[in-house]
């Protein structure tokens, strides 16, 4: 018999401690909803060039990447996989991507003077693959 009330009394310790833990979780998520806080959703997303823009206005973004902004450019240079198509908007593409790939977790932003967007289509292509980092 007295086994029996030991484990009814670690029963109700037990389930009692699970509603304070239910309890914690409910006000956890009121006062997120309460920030206007939404649930993390991290889709896979991608910094291209905005196709609006001139090839002029990418060219500056595509200097500042690949030069004071650290983007890795190695792969749109001559014979490598991502070279080709040899245009500004590829690899303006490409250098944009690898720069706020790098950097978005550090505040990084994919807008280069509104040259850029993010897009959730990957853009890689062929041999040419577009670095992803969750």
């Amino acid at each position: 018999m007295k086994m029996a009330s030991v484990v009814k009394e670690m029963v109700t310790v037990v389930m009692k401690v699970l509603c304070l833990l239910l309890i914690l979780s409910a006000i956890n998520a009121s006062t997120s909803a309460a920030k206007g806080q939404e649930p993390e959703y991290n889709p896979k997303q991608w910094c291209v060039v905005d196709d609006q823009q001139t090839d002029d206005v990418l060219q500056k973004a595509l200097d500042w990447a690949c030069g004071p902004g650290h983007a890795d450019c190695m792969a749109i240079q001559p014979k490598m996989p991502c070279y080709l198509p040899n245009t500004v908007k590829d690899h303006a593409s490409f250098a944009f991507n690898s720069y706020w790939q790098k950097y978005k977790k550090q505040g990084a932003t994919c807008d280069f003077h509104a040259a850029a967007l993010l897009t959730e289509t990957d853009p890689s292509h062929g041999s040419c693959k577009f670095e992803f980092n969750p």
